[in-house]
């Protein structure tokens, strides 16, 4: 099996990918800060794991991670779209410039592709639904922006710069791990939380608002499709079901279990 490097490995999306590679029989190797990951997502993993602590904005710690590796998963981020707008240089560095460096690091170190991870943010508010790859794209926040110029580096790697990336556009991703304690978190976290600990559940506006909810475990399937998928490199490809929920839809689906 080949060697996989997962960035933000210790992270909700990261730590499912990190398992099922390794159920999988791969080796892997994780680079995660834990600013926002947790140690306890990855324990008990086994000696096919390999964690090296560090930061994706450090050349010194991407070019030690990247050897001797034939695929990374780029999940290592900044993720909020409101507290981009209060720290919009800090999303320009951890998102852009420290993910333009991964492209060459792993360029340098023979590494066969990258898969990144973008988002739905980069539609906007379009009301062009379905929302499809070709749906123009507004951004509208300093993340948006961030996840839509790697998207073009992205594709300039593939293109030109001899290094096979492929972007995946992440929409309302829910599962097991995923974090209800922060400011930012989604909004299935926090129902969940709430309505676990019997308190009151805000809702904005109607509830009529819809989220396109995919779960982690397809969000990793779509990670492994794209990694070996021979069409893969230099495209952008949504990661979501097609179907629209409601949010009071979801909470009575959450009362009810």
């Amino acid at each position: 099996m080949a060697r996989y490097l997962v960035t933000g490995g210790a992270g909700f999306i990261g730590s499912h990918l990190v398992r099922t590679l390794l159920d999988q029989g791969a080796d892997v190797r994780v680079l995660d800060n834990f600013s926002t990951g947790k140690r306890e997502n990855l324990s008990g993993l086994g000696s096919r794991l390999e964690v090296q602590e560090g930061d994706v904005r450090e050349r010194a710690a991407v070019e030690t991670a990247v050897r001797d590796v034939e695929v990374v998963f780029h999940e290592a981020a900044f993720v909020s779209v409101p507290e981009s707008m209060e720290k919009p240089q800090d999303c320009f560095d951890i998102n852009v410039t420290a993910t333009v460096g991964l492209f060459d690091a792993a360029r340098e170190a023979g590494v066969k592709r990258v898969v990144i991870a973008s988002s739905a943010a980069v539609y906007g508010e379009s009301d062009a639904l379905p929302l499809k790859e070709t749906t123009p794209t507004q951004s509208l926040s300093p993340y948006a922006a961030s996840k839509r110029t790697i998207e073009i580096y992205a594709q300039l790697y593939t293109q030109t710069l001899g290094l096979d990336v492929v972007a995946l556009r992440y929409f309302n991703v829910y599962g097991p791990r995923q974090r209800p304690d922060s400011m930012y978190a989604a909004a299935v976290p926090i129902f969940v939380r709430r309505l676990l600990d019997g308190k009151p559940v805000t809702v904005f506006g109607d509830g009529g608002q819809t989220r396109d909810l995919i779960n982690v475990r397809d969000v990793v399937r779509a990670n492994l499709i794209a990694s070996e998928h021979p069409n893969a490199p230099g495209q952008i490809f949504n990661v979501c079901t097609g179907q629209e929920t409601r949010i009071l839809d979801l909470l009575e689906v959450l009362y009810d279990l």
